[in-house]
This record gives C-alpha cells, sequence and structure tokens, in this order.
C-alpha cells in the first residue's frame, strides 16, 4: 500500500466524515466547496482518484461522487479518528442504567445491551463463551438507510438469532488490541458490504465475553468507539466482585 501525503490524508478524511455524516456518495466539488481546502475542485478530484487506485475509495456506478471503502475505514480507526471521551454526566448516566442489576449478572448484560444500543443509536449484542446471548437495538437499525434493503436485514436479524454464529463473530478477534472491526465481507454473509460491526472483550468473574454494536460501515466511531469501550469497562467494574 502506498504512503498517503499529507493532503490525501486530509481529504480521505474529510470524505469518509461527509459519508458518514451524510451517507451518500462523496464529490470532489461539493468536499472543496464545504472545507475551503483552498485547492480547486480538479485538484480534489485528481487526488480522489489517486485514493481510489489506492483502494481506499471507490465510485459507485450511478453516481460521480465517491465512497469510502472497507481498507479506508480501517485506516481511519487506527489512524485518524479523534475518539469523543465521554463526559462525567455520560458515563454515570451509563452506570446509572445498569447500577440496580449489577448483583445479577444475566439481569446486567440485558440492561447492558440496552443501553448500548440506546446510546449509540445501533443493534448491541454481547456473548459469553458458557453460550449465553444477549442483543437489543432492533428498531434502531431500522431507521438507517443501509437497512431499508430488505436483504440486508432479514440477514443480520436471522445472524444474530444464531448462537454459534454471534461467537463465531466475536471469535473474529485478532491481538491484544481492546477494540475490534469487522466490516463488510469480514462478517462472512452475503448482501452484508455496507455493514459493519465494532466490539470489544471483556472479562467478568469467572467468564469471559464480548460487546459490540452492529450497524452500517460508516459508524460514528467518534463516538461509537469509545461508547463500546467504556460498556466492556463498566461489565468487569460491576462484575469484580461475582
Amino acid at each position: 500500500m502506498s504512503e498517503l501525503t499529507e493532503r490525501q490524508t486530509k481529504i480521505l478524511k474529510l470524505a469518509i466524515e461527509e459519508y458518514i455524516e451524510s451517507a451518500e456518495p462523496v464529490g470532489s466539488q461539493a468536499l472543496e466547496k464545504k472545507y475551503e481546502l483552498g485547492i480547486s475542485p480538479a485538484t480534489v478530484r485528481n487526488e480522489m482518484a489517486a485514493l481510489t487506485e489506492q483502494g481506499f475509495l471507490k465510485q459507485p456506478h450511478t453516481s460521480a461522487g465517491r465512497i469510502p471503502t472497507r481498507q479506508a475505514f480501517k485506516f481511519y480507526v487506527n489512524q485518524l479518528v479523534e475518539e469523543k471521551e465521554l463526559s462525567a454526566a455520560e458515563e454515570v448516566a451509563a452506570k446509572e442504567k445498569v447500577w440496580d442489576a449489577r448483583f445479577d449478572f444475566d439481569h446486567l448484560m440485558h440492561q447492558t445491551v440496552k443501553a448500548l444500543a440506546e446510546k449509540t443509536q445501533s443493534l448491541a449484542l454481547a456473548a459469553t463463551e458458557k453460550g449465553e446471548v444477549y442483543h437489543a437495538g432492533y428498531a434502531n437499525i431500522l431507521q438507517i438507510p443501509e437497512f431499508f434493503d430488505i436483504d440486508i436485514t432479514r440477514t443480520i436479524l436471522s445472524m444474530i438469532d444464531e448462537v454459534e454464529t454471534v461467537h463465531n463473530l466475536f471469535a473474529k478477534s485478532f491481538g491484544e488490541e481492546t477494540i475490534h472491526l469487522l466490516l463488510g465481507d469480514e462478517l462472512g454473509y452475503d448482501y452484508l458490504e455496507p455493514c459493519g460491526m465494532v466490539f470489544t472483550k471483556f472479562k467478568a468473574g469467572d467468564k469471559n465475553g464480548a460487546l459490540g454494536v452492529i450497524g452500517p460501515n460508516r459508524f460514528n466511531y467518534a463516538l461509537v468507539i469509545p461508547t463500546v469501550k467504556y460498556f466492556g469497562s463498566l461489565i468487569e467494574d460491576l462484575t469484580r466482585n461475582l
């Protein structure tokens, strides 16, 4: 993979963040106009063409704009995203939603996925190595453009109903990173190219598990990543004495 120039990196970051916000292909002229890059639309177009050749952007057949690829999102998460730390008030609010369930692990997990789904407006799910699976937030994905496609929604909902499938998804983690990211065909199913999953591992007493969210690949990563991290650490804190 070629090294990106500083200008290409900036254009790629803006293109990704514009796509995350709009869910629409991003054009060079609109990008230059909105962000006042100080270079001509033609220069932006040339740089976006270069990013396309390097595999960071792709161009839908019916559009003049471009959308980020899996490679682009991985690059963004690993090197460019600026995580928004949860405020003290947000942490307190999150803890309050699960606090009363802290002495009952099963209840705690039900409340945790419900609170995580609400906070991220995604489909939240969790599983333990002992076979327990939890999910919440089905209605959230029905409001997301990518899930207006019935094949995508049916595949996702069928997928999370299979305990073994959920465990296999969480098993697709490598290394000791706190956050793991699966995008498109990494999820292992047809139709899911525009989808993604962000998750973390946790240890709760004598149980090992994982917790995360499924949604479009254009997650608001700046919010979703620290939120998933926080709920994972919250489970560990609240179950330390179980």
